[in-house]
């Protein structure tokens, strides 16, 4: 999970923020010891761009030369670009929202770098700790809710659509390992498993439990809103089912086996793999068998499901405690951490992984711990490991 270090003056608020379809492999993904450059996406989630632009943020490469921070992605090495969507943000002056969306998105098509569309269905932050009905959708029946799905999903995309843009990938859901659409309600709930024994805080809760109903028909229901309504508008676009804590192999194993179980369709699993938390919550890990077990886990689920995976989020040290810039030798370990995940999804997972991409590389370290500029917003070393995936 994500954990947010940003300054008041940056937000204004405090962030603290049927079965598998078993797709075949893309054309030209590579033999069985790695795939094709032309498929292998190395991206980045950069949705907060437009907000730390409106906030006075510059961007510069090595030289120092000022980019936009889309073109800079690609100058240094990326080929994808993943955006998040929220419902109706406007409570957060509504970035995030479809036309912010699609902004981001004209940009990345510019540049012929590939999109992803990332569906929060919340009006904010969508994690392991928080899945909140958009308000709009409180009080709906289910079918009521499963349209809401189905519609939201198709006008964004629509949006898209008239702007000439083709997602190449379209994620139903963020880090839903407990679900989404929480209701108290059973019979409203989209809840992966009931957690009321379990003490899960979102990004801003400081101590209350969580206590939602598990509902697993509603949940596979939800998530083939959401493809049914993709597939209507983009039928090529892949369709990712994302979760957290991507070393994970029992949490995989047993959600998609329930979802496979409740007739929940997806082409591709998506997976969150940050070393640096997993050792924070897990004092056992550290980064090596972080990153040793996501690979063992994608090589066993892209084989028990048929079907292919993306490490859709990861992110490494890039600050220390107090929001400064990390000593050279903890970015060079970032680098390296980056430059073996980078490696190994893409020569030791039989092809089945199709790419890693880097959450909110371009803030601050101020900002975000895990990003990977420096403070006059320039890369660090860590976004070499990208240019080095060749």
């Amino acid at each position: 999970m994500k954990r947010f270090y940003l300054f008041s003056w940056f937000l204004g608020t405090c962030l603290l923020l049927s079965s598998c379809s078993g797709s075949p492999k893309e054309a030209g993904s590579g033999d069985e010891n790695g795939g094709d450059d032309a498929t292998f996406a190395k991206g980045a989630d950069i949705s907060w761009v437009t907000e730390l632009e409106s906030n006075g943020h510059r961007f510069y490469n090595a030289a120092g030369e000022e980019r936009e921070c889309t073109a800079l992605m690609k100058e240094c090495g990326l080929n994808a670009i993943r955006l998040r969507v929220w419902v109706d943000p406007k409570e957060h002056d509504n970035w995030c929202n479809t036309a912010d969306l699609v902004e981001k998105a004209k940009r990345a098509h510019a540049l012929d770098m590939d999109v992803m569309v990332d569906f929060h269905y919340s009006d904010w932050w969508a994690d392991p700790g928080q899945q909140h009905k958009p308000a709009s959708w409180k009080g709906l029946a289910l079918d009521d809710l499963k349209r809401a799905i189905g519609t939201h999903t198709a006008d964004v995309l629509r949006a898209l659509k008239a702007e000439g843009i083709t997602p190449k990938w379209v994620q139903v859901g963020n880090e839903i390992r407990p679900g989404m659409l929480w209701d108290e309600d059973a019979a409203l709930s989209g809840a992966s498993y009931d957690i009321r024994e379990c003490d899960v805080k979102g990004w801003n809760s400081t101590s209350e439990t969580v206590k939602f109903p598990a509902n697993w028909a509603n949940l596979a229901a939800f998530i083939n809103a959401g493809y049914e309504a993709v597939k209507g508008v983009f039928p090529e676009a892949i369709v990712i089912v994302h979760l957290d804590n991507g070393y994970d192999r029992e949490l995989y194993t047993w959600f998609f086996d329930e979802l496979k179980k409740n007739g929940g369709k997806w082409d591709m699993i998506g997976m969150s793999l940050y070393p640096y938390w997993t050792m924070e919550s897990h004092p056992e890990y550290t980064a090596e068998r972080t990153i040793t077990e996501c690979i063992a886990n994608i090589k066993a689920v892209s084989a028990r499901y048929d079907c292919d995976v993306m490490v859709v989020e990861t992110g490494m040290e890039c600050a220390d405690d107090q929001g400064r810039l990390a000593a050279e030798t903890v970015l060079q370990e970032g680098r390296a951490q980056l430059a073996r995940i980078l490696k190994e999804c893409r020569e030791q997972t039989g092809g089945r992984c199709k790419g890693v991409f880097y959450w909110e590389p371009e803030c601050k370290p101020g900002q975000y711990r895990l990003g990977a500029f420096t403070d006059d917003g320039r890369p660090t070393v860590i976004m070499d490991a990208f240019k080095e995936a060749v």
